[in-house]
């Protein structure tokens, strides 16, 4: 694979499938996500809600035809920073296939250039710290660790 001769462009549906297994192909997605055929109703209509969203992008990096990547890109306005818009990175996977080729890398720089032309001050994301080869990539990129994040997971209804 030349990455050279690699796109990115916004999901459509015929991805989903590919990109819940990527999300799914890890120790944590494993614990998290359910890739079955036919895929859950909830992932569908997620994505129908992402799509429909002018300010959440799902991003994909292509290989030819084939989907290896993706991330989600959301775009929140904030009345701090005097109303200043900042984005949120979500969900970035490769496909084990071709994992430690630069794709992600590729990704994370399509991100930040989307947030910036959308007027974003700022872009953020949380990593696992079960992943800290995750930290240590978003490093080299240029994030630093400057807040403590903090969950609070709620019962699905």
């Amino acid at each position: 694979m030349n990455l050279n001769q690699l796109t990115f462009r916004e999901a459509v549906q015929g991805d989903l499938d590919n990109i819940v297994l990527m999300l799914s192909d890890d120790k944590l997605g494993q614990k998290r996500e359910r890739y079955t055929r036919p895929l859950l109703e909830s992932y569908l209509n997620a994505f129908h809600s992402i799509e429909a969203d002018p300010n959440n992008e799902l991003i994909v990096a292509c290989d030819r035809e084939e989907v290896v990547g993706v991330l989600q890109l959301t775009m929140i306005p904030f009345l701090t920073y005097q109303g200043g818009w900042r984005a949120s990175i979500e969900g970035v996977r490769t496909a084990m296939t071709h994992r430690g080729r630069g794709i992600g890398t590729l990704l994370i720089k399509r991100a930040i250039q989307r947030a910036s032309d959308r007027g974003c001050h700022m872009i953020q994301l949380t990593t696992d710290k079960q992943r800290p080869e995750a930290r240590r990539f978003y490093e080299k990129l240029g994030f630093e660790a400057t807040h403590d994040g903090m969950k609070l997971h709620l019962l699905r209804k």
